[in-house]
C-alpha cells in the first residue's frame, strides 16, 4: 500500500502542487506591480499641487525682486522655460498617457 501512494502524492505535488505554487505567486506580482486607480488619482493631485506650488514660487520671486533689487533666486528667473522643463516633461506625458486611455 505505501508503494502505491508515496508516488501518487509526490507525483501530484510535482506536477499540480509545485505548478499552481508558482502560478499564484506570478500572478500575485503581476498585480502588485500596477497602480491602481486610487494611486492614478493621488498622482494627478500632487501633480496639480506642484503646478500650484510652483505658481506661487514664480509670484513669491517677482515680488521679492521688485522690492529688493539684489535679490537673486536661486534659480536663473522665474517662470522660465529652463524653471518649467521638468513640469513641462510631465505634461507632456500625461497628454500621451491621455491620449492612450482616451
Amino acid at each position: 500500500m505505501e508503494d502505491i501512494v508515496i508516488p501518487i502524492v509526490a507525483c501530484g505535488t510535482l506536477f499540480v502542487g509545485l505548478p499552481w505554487i508558482i502560478l499564484h505567486h506570478v500572478t500575485k506580482w503581476k498585480t502588485a506591480a500596477t497602480l491602481t486607480q486610487g494611486d492614478e488619482a493621488l498622482l494627478e493631485e500632487l501633480y496639480q499641487v506642484a503646478r500650484r506650488l510652483d505658481e506661487r514660487m514664480d509670484t513669491v520671486e517677482r515680488l521679492v525682486a521688485a522690492d529688493h533689487p539684489e535679490f537673486h533666486p536661486g534659480l536663473p528667473l522665474p517662470n522660465s522655460e529652463h524653471d518649467n522643463l521638468p513640469l513641462n516633461e510631465i505634461d507632456r506625458l500625461r497628454g500621451q498617457r491621455q491620449g492612450v486611455i482616451r
